[in-house]
């Protein structure tokens, strides 16, 4: 079983409308609600590929409950831990442009958490990691957690270095991480020695001022990542582990909402390391699925057709040569 942690959890708000313009009032034709948050996302592509899941992290207030609502409803192989707070879990809304495809988002700051809250967080997220209360569905009582990803932005209150305390807390019970932030909270949780980052190219440069990937990438497995993949947008992935350097790009350009295609790659290394891949294979699987993503209609979703498409096109370099040529 998988676990991921949202802090920041969200409701969903996509809106199409035919045209966007500036200063104009616009026409809906279509509004879709859906659990929201990078953690949740990553937990539905799971579940998609046939892997138990369980979501923990923070939800509370009228919009934390429709969020689980909807999730109990929408997410078969998915099971709720999300821990209650006072706080009104946040919304996020994207704008869909039907004339181009492009998406304008807009996203809320998240809920006041308190120091007793947080406590009471970390408290559920320490028996989670022992698998009490993630039971398999089949009565055969708890399940281990076979890896945890620590995904997206932190809410009002809750400590920048939150994700070093999660990791720590995970390693501790034995279970490898990866983590999926960016900012202070990034740095934080770097130097505690995550298995897995999985910045963007931006959040990578952000994190070591250096704006070369390759080169990047070292750096941030200096302070402390074991490895990192860095999501290229459109130009795939690069990973620098201890096994090696790959690069992963897909085949063609594939038109769409890139909204949420970050987090279905973090699922297809996550399944690629349960069913034990070897790192082109998962890099393969995750470019994949993000492709997939982005050809979908909402994030947390795939395009199965574009994914079979995908998969066995997606072409892997490796080497640090081709890895920075490419970069």
């Amino acid at each position: 079983m998988f676990l991921t942690v949202t802090l920041n959890l969200a409701l969903d708000v996509t809106y199409r409308v035919p045209r966007l313009r500036a200063h104009a009032s616009h026409r809906v034709t279509d509004v879709t609600e859906r659990p929201g948050g990078k953690g949740l996302n990553v937990a539905r592509v799971l579940a998609a590929l046939g892997h138990p899941v369980t979501v923990t992290g923070l939800a509370g207030g009228p919009t934390g409950a429709q969020v689980r609502a909807l999730l109990a409803a929408e997410s078969a192989g998915v099971t709720d831990a999300l821990v209650s707070v006072a706080g009104n879990t946040r919304r996020t809304v994207a704008v869909v442009d039907g004339s181009t495809g492009d998406t304008t988002q807009l996203n809320e700051a998240g809920p006041e958490v308190t120091a007793d809250e947080w406590a009471v967080f970390l408290d559920a997220y320490a028996s989670l990691l022992k698998g009490s209360g993630t039971g398999t569905g089949t009565g055969e009582g708890p399940a281990p957690v076979r890896a945890v990803a620590l995904c997206g932005s932190l809410p009002p209150g809750v400590p920048v270095d939150a994700y070093a305390e999660l990791v720590r807390a995970a390693h501790a019970a034995g279970v490898p991480v990866l983590l999926d932030t960016s900012g202070e909270p990034l740095r934080h949780g770097v130097a505690a020695g995550p298995d897995l980052v999985k910045p963007n190219a931006e959040e990578l440069a952000q994190l070591t001022g250096d704006t070369e990937p390759l080169r990047a990438a070292d750096d941030a497995r200096r302070r402390g990542a074991h490895a990192v993949v860095a999501s290229l947008g459109a130009d795939g992935l690069l990973a620098v582990t201890a096994e090696g350097t790959w690069r992963a790009a897909p085949p063609r350009h594939v038109p769409g909402n890139p909204t949420g295609a970050g987090d279905s790659a973090v699922a297809g290394l996550l399944s690629g390391l349960a069913e034990g891949l070897d790192w082109p294979a998962r890099l393969a699987r995750a470019v994949a699925l993000s492709a997939a993503t982005v050809a979908a209609p909402v994030a947390g979703e795939f395009d199965t057709a574009v994914y079979a498409e995908t998969l066995p096109r997606t072409e892997i370099t490796s080497g640090r040569g081709a890895a920075r040529d490419g970069a």
